[in-house]
This record gives structure tokens, C-alpha cells and sequence, in this order.
């Protein structure tokens, strides 16, 4: 089963090469994705690494995790799952902004 890792702390000009580049002496590298912002389509300075083995996922945490990379100390830990998105938008209950509108009385 694929382990996949949260890599935190990068430089903003890691891309995704680089990033398979620094993982793969650990083990085969299934995917290396460096997250973008949509906005400006630059990098948010994190990305996720998933691996073919558990062993070689928990090495390159033990040796990455907390090293220095370009001047930026690098976190480096298991992936949790990712929360579902429920399409709420943060909003609950009545969504009338606070006015109500009344009957007149008869």
C-alpha cells in the first residue's frame, strides 16, 4: 500500500522534479505534487509525497523531517486523510442575513 507524505516549510521554487529528485534515494516515488495557488499559480510552499512501501516513507521522514533545505527547515510527516468537503461554505442554518419578513395582521 502507497504511504503518502505532508512536505512543509518549502521554498517556493521547488517544483515537482525537484521535489521527486529529493525523495527518490529513499524509495520509489509514486507521485510528487507541489501545491499551487490557483490564483497566481505559484507555490504555497507545501506538497505531498507518496511512496510504493511503508519503509521507504518512514526513512524519509526520519531523515528529511527537520533538515535544513534552501535556508528553510523542512517538516516532513505522514499525510492525514483529507476531510471531506461538505459544500456548506462555512454557512449553517438560516441564511436569511438577519431579516425576517412578517404577515401584517388582519
Amino acid at each position: 500500500m502507497a504511504i503518502r507524505l505532508y512536505v512543509g516549510n518549502l521554498p517556493y521554487e521547488v517544483n515537482e522534479e525537484r521535489l521527486r529528485e529529493m525523495f527518490s534515494p529513499f524509495g520509489t516515488v509514486v507521485t510528487a505534487t507541489v501545491i499551487i495557488n490557483k490564483f497566481n499559480n505559484q507555490s504555497k510552499g507545501f506538497a505531498f509525497v507518496e511512496f510504493a512501501d511503508d519503509a521507504s516513507a518512514r526513512e524519509a521522514i526520519d531523515k528529511l523531517n527537520g533538515t535544513e533545505f534552501e535556508g528553510r527547515k523542512l517538516v516532513v510527516n505522514e499525510a492525514r486523510p483529507r476531510e471531506e468537503n461538505t459544500g456548506g461554505g462555512g454557512f449553517s442554518g438560516n441564511r436569511s442575513g438577519g431579516f425576517q419578513r412578517s404577515r401584517p395582521q388582519r
